[in-house]
């Protein structure tokens, strides 16, 4: 992928052209309410662009309708090419993905090429490519009760999906989410955040040029109005979205008038944990730089803390470091690692958090000092300290570069907190002995545990989480049989 500098940066300040909404085979200009799109980094107004009107989401839905059963009815193989050839467009356009996405979104340049762009197109779109090919058949052999038969267990695409992504990653969560079910056989509608419309308006133009075939993928954006049409929508079969609690709640009531499934990949309040005789001077800082990245804009950002108490000083001894190598401000500066909140009210919200904090008596145990820029809405990271447990900050997820962290004394204690909320999506194990991790992580109740800081998200394991982080999962084969129907076939010999 193309890198982007400084210097060379003649696309800095660009942003997509594309205002259209993809439905069936035409662009549309969109017929509903307009609203402004703001780049967070320096508050201008970037583009203002229209959301859909009744009419056009009912056309969108018509369209993949209308698609699905030719693109159902293709071979694994197939579909899979027409998968790589849009992972081929994609990659073409990286140039132009990434400044878009760093431009409304927020996210650090030096961040974003990898995490934003590469990630999604190289590893994910193109594993889903490859998982089409796979056939699903089950033989389950013979059963002679009351009479001799045979029996096959198949996989059939649910049918029409809508797709609904949240602001932080508007490319990555779209793939996620259109990359398994077209794979699966499924049409698609898609609707962005209206925090962060232009990069998937983009996306649809990206399509069209793929040459998927008309309906495939039908692109729509708009508020709330728009995502509860869609969920309610009697031409939809499932509903796939990533966001709050809260708004996944809502969605969920919406599509169970039509018994509608869906899946929700929801917030996080992911805790870390640091268990005795770990090396903190080596841990602390790539602890704190993960839980940070994107402005802590990440719903499995591991911004919960727990530390035992045998290394509690000397972990914050060792932080300190990590929060010198902080560098608020322009992402489009390679120094910076932290950008803006996407909106003045969530900036808000995060400042909140902070300064409700420390009216309850928790303490700023360390923080970024240096000004921040004036323009812009940004918030300086900071690790916030005793609280009890039950706190408002160490139970609800802040969506900001803020951390709580909070000593425990034993392990069945910090197993015991970890679980003491009632998100489950994501945690991490620091243990120097890998059977003892291994013990931990299996008592964790989280859809992801990483032991030691894990690794990069894999595309061919599952993610998602336990109780209000959401239903079902993303990515893998798991991620797969979400836009899957399960057919028994039985015949007689």
């Amino acid at each position: 992928m193309p890198t982007v500098t400084e210097a060379q940066n003649p696309l800095k300040d660009w942003v997509p052209e594309t205002r259209t909404l993809l439905l069936g085979d035409r662009s549309a200009a969109a017929a509903g309410e307009t609203w402004d799109v703001y780049n967070p980094a320096t508050e201008d107004v970037i583009a203002t662009v229209a959301g859909a009107s009744p009419g056009q989401v009912d056309e969108a839905v018509a369209a993949a309708r209308q698609a699905f059963p030719a693109w159902a009815g293709l071979s694994g193989e197939e579909r899979s090419r027409h998968l790589h050839r849009l992972a081929d467009v994609l990659e073409k356009a990286a140039d132009r993905l990434l400044p878009s996405i760093v431009n409304e979104v927020g996210t650090p340049v030096s961040l974003a090429e990898y995490l934003q762009v590469k990630m999604a197109v190289d590893e994910h779109l193109r594993w889903a490519a490859e998982a089409a090919k796979t056939d699903r058949t089950i033989h389950l052999g013979e059963f002679d009760k009351p009479v001799p038969t045979m029996s096959d267990v198949v996989h059939e695409p649910v049918g029409v999906v809508a797709a609904i992504t949240g602001y932080n990653y508007p490319l990555n969560l779209a793939i996620f989410k259109f990359g398994a079910a077209l794979a699966a056989g499924c049409t698609v509608v898609l609707l962005p955040s209206p925090r962060t419309p232009l990069t998937t308006l983009f996306l649809g133009d990206l399509i069209k040029e793929a040459g998927l075939p008309p309906g495939v993928m039908n692109v729509v954006i708009g508020g709330a109005d728009v995502g509860q049409q869609l969920s309610s929508h009697p031409g939809v079969d499932r509903v796939s979205f990533t966001g709050s609690d809260g708004v996944g709640a809502k969605i969920m009531e919406q599509a169970a008038a039509n018994l509608t499934g869906v899946t929700l990949e929801l917030g996080g309040k992911s805790p870390s944990i640091v268990l005795p005789g770990v090396d903190v001077q080596k841990i602390a800082v790539e602890m704190h730089l993960r839980w940070s990245r994107n402005g802590g804009q990440g719903c499995a950002a591991l911004a919960r803390l727990l530390v035992h108490e045998a290394v509690y000083d000397e972990f914050l001894d060792a932080s300190t470091s990590a929060f010198d190598q902080m560098v608020v401000g322009d992402p489009w500066d390679r120094a910076t690692n932290i950008g803006p909140m996407i909106r003045p009210d969530h900036k808000a919200r995060v400042q909140g958090f902070i300064d409700g904090s420390v009216a309850e008596g928790g303490t700023k145990l360390l923080e970024v000092t240096k000004p921040l820029p004036e323009r812009g809405w940004f918030v300086n990271p900071v690790l916030l300290g005793g609280l009890p447990h039950s706190a408002r900050a160490v139970q609800q997820e802040i969506f900001g570069p803020i951390a709580v962290v909070v000593p425990f004394k034993g392990t069945e204690e910090a197993i015991r907190l970890a679980n003491d909320t009632p998100y489950g999506l994501a945690a991490n194990v620091w243990c120097d002995d890998p059977v003892e991790a291994r013990r931990v992580a299996e008592r964790v109740r989280a859809g992801t545990v990483w032991i030691n800081g894990g690794g990069a998200m894999r595309p061919d394991a599952p993610f998602g989480g336990y109780g209000r982080s959401g239903l079902g999962r993303e990515l893998g084969e798991w991620g797969m049989r979400e836009y899957l129907e399960v057919k028994h076939i039985q015949w007689r010999v």
